[in-house]
């Protein structure tokens, strides 16, 4: 017969996913020392992952911040050119008005 599943409720879950972030080691050896498979902990990382707990030096974290700042850069360099191109619409339209607002002779 097989092995009978071993059910974890959802405080404990959330307390190992903390316990896990706090932690420099791999998640293949925190899966061993608290003989957890390691697919169930990518699970609950999934789940109850909380970014404010885990070191900066986390290499997913550090990743993470990475491609964060790299899509914000993204927006404000968006952002910037959308400006220049509304301040070039106004000088047109400056122009513009300027040129129609002469009285004819």
């Amino acid at each position: 017969m097989g092995e009978q599943r071993q059910r974890y409720n959802e405080e404990f879950k959330k307390q190992t996913v903390k316990f896990i972030q706090e932690q420099t080691k791999s998640l293949g050896d925190l899966a061993e020392e608290l003989n957890i498979p390691k697919s169930t902990l990518h699970q609950w990382m999934s789940q109850f992952r909380e970014l404010k707990n885990e070191p900066a030096a986390s290499v997913d974290r550090v990743r993470e911040l990475e491609a964060e700042l790299k899509e914000m850069r993204r927006q404000l360099q968006e952002k910037d050119h959308q400006l220049t191109d509304a301040q070039e619409e106004l000088a047109i339209v400056k122009k513009a008005v300027h040129i129609f607002s002469k009285p004819r002779n």
